[in-house]
Parts: C-alpha cells; structure tokens; sequence
C-alpha cells in the first residue's frame, strides 16, 4: 500500500506540476472531484479495514501484558516493568500513507461541496469590468443562483433562478471552455441586442444612461467616458473610451455568427435560445460576445456578487451589481 500511495500522489503532484509549469491544460474541478474519490476511498479504508486491524493489534498486546503481570505476580515478582504505553500508541499510530490520504478527506470534501455546489473564489485578473470590478478583486461566484449543476459534467440538477439582464456571470470561455471569463449579461435568448456607435439597443429600444463625471482608471492612468446605464430592471457603471473606433475588429467564427451584423458602426446579434449574450463594464477593453459570439446556458459557473478580498484596496470588500 505504500508504493501504491506512493505511485497516486506522485501522480497528483505530476499534473499539478505539468499544468503549473504550461506543459498541459488543467481541469481543477476534476482534480478535485478524483481527490475527494481518492482519498474517500483511503477513509473508508481506514475506517473499516485499518483502523480494526491496529486496534485488535494493540488489544493483543495488551492482553499478553496483562497475562505477563498475572504470571509474574504469582512467581511472587511485584516489581513488573509491563509499561507498554509506547508501543501501544505506535500499534495505533496512523502511517504517513493513511495521514496524507485519509486524513485529508474531510478538508477535501468539504472543500469540494462549497466549491462545487455553494461558493466559489476567483481572482479578476484584468480590467475588463472595470468600474465594478477591479484587477486583483477578489470575489466569491454563488454556484446554486442558476441552478445546481454536476461538477465536471456540469449536468443541471435543478433550475434555480433565471438568467437577468444586469447580472454579472462567471462562465466558461466558449472558444477555450477550460479557461473561465467574468462579463455582464446583455441580452438573454430571443433578444436583439445592438451596439452602434458605443450606443446599446434591446429589442428596439433605447437602454438609458446618464453621464457621470470622468472616471480615472489608475491601471492605466487615464481619464474615461463614465455614465450610469440603466438595463431593464438593474442599473451600472461603465466606462468608455473615445479613442476607441465604434468598429469590432478581429472577430472570430463562432457558432451562431449568423445571427450577427457587423458594420464600421458596431454589431447587431439576435441571441440564439439558450444563448446569452456578454460584455464588460469597460466598453472598449473587453473581449466579449462582440469579438466571440455567445455564451451557451451549458458553459454557466455561477452569478458573482461579492468581494471578499483586495489586497491593494480594503475598501473594495463589499457586494456589488
């Protein structure tokens, strides 16, 4: 058992290592679920297998101490050096392979049932959502909001709450699902969603916005375009920069490009069913559905809301919209 406990971690730290150093791309969410089976295994092991077999060993030995002490007290000995403490607790004692296993399973599960079904941390590592998120925010992802899903397979048990405009959604990134992206939804299935000359139209009409006095982005130490944009039912800050063309360059080929309408003005897309279409709080420094198409409802993580964390800036910590 131990060159075979050898061989499994030796395994985990192979692809953890692999994938730290870029040699492969890595899936934390199943290195986590075959961690928790793993190591599951290893508990019920001890649980029902080693931890009996150590017991009954140290039940021996106290047996024979007690037979021992009855034989030499009746040869009339009453000095009786039958301390076995020592040995006793190192008949008990749970080897290295059992404690780097077993012994980390309850971490490892309760780990894997926030993660997977209630909360998940990420990191914001560039500004895209920028006013309402900052690089090195810190926040936590509601993984049960849309619904609870399978971890790894991401099958939906349930249905929980639909889709807004408005919200902020962690999802898988369409043209690389193993990469996760951060933006805020746009426009749900059946919208038309337009975007002509850094102006937004759904379905026809109007989204109102006021201006708001410049914001100063300091990872970039720029002054930008801030107005309040007012989605159906949730309203925002965003940012604009004017340098920027209103025309998309350097779109890809993505499923459902057909629903969308380039021009030097911006886009016009009609979301597919089950599709949403994103884009980032910084308007011109996004790389969103404009540039790669839609985010199916199967790529969905969860629905950000809170940061718990920036390093840089305390006063960060906070919900947010």
């Amino acid at each position: 058992m131990q060159f075979l406990t050898s061989l499994v971690l030796a395994a985990f730290v192979g692809y953890a290592g692999s994938w730290y150093l870029g040699y492969i791309e890595g899936n934390f969410a199943l290195l986590l679920l075959l961690a928790t089976v793993v190591t599951g295994i290893y508990w019920l092991a001890e649980r029902f297998y080693f931890l009996p077999q150590r017991e009954a060993a140290a039940a021996r030995l106290d047996e024979a101490t007690a037979q021992r002490r009855s034989e030499l007290t009746r040869m009339g000995i009453e000095k009786i050096d039958t301390d076995t403490a020592e040995a006793r607790d190192k008949l008990l004692m749970q080897p290295w392979w059992l404690d780097w296993t077993a012994g980390l399973f309850p971490v490892i599960v309760v780990v894997f049932i926030l993660r997977s079904f209630l909360f998940e941390p990420f990191k914001i590592p560039s500004g895209s959502m920028i006013p309402t998120l900052q690089i090195g925010d810190l926040i936590l992802v509601n993984k049960f909001h849309y619904g609870v899903r399978l971890p790894v397979a991401n099958i939906k048990l349930t249905e929980g709450t639909p889709v807004q405009r408005g919200d902020v959604m962690v999802f898988r990134f369409p043209p690389r699902p193993s990469q996760d992206y951060i933006k805020r939804v746009i426009g749900i299935p059946g919208d038309e969603v337009a975007y002509l000359n850094k102006k937004l139209t759904i379905n026809g009409q109007p989204v109102a916005s006021e201006s708001l006095p410049d914001y100063f982005d300091e990872s970039v130490m720029r002054y930008f375009k801030h107005q309040r944009e007012n989605l159906p039912g949730k309203t925002h800050n965003l940012i604009i920069d004017n340098d920027r063309p209103a025309f998309i360059p350097g779109t890809d080929e993505f499923p459902f490009r057909d629903q969308c309408r380039y021009s030097v003005e911006g886009v016009v897309c009609k979301v597919p069913a089950g599709h949403y279409f994103m884009m980032g709080d910084n308007r011109d420094n996004s790389l969103d559905s404009r540039y790669w198409g839609f985010v199916p409802d199967a790529n969905i993580v969860g629905k950000a809301f809170f940061v718990w964390m920036n390093f840089g800036n305390l006063k960060r910590i906070g919900a947010f919209d």
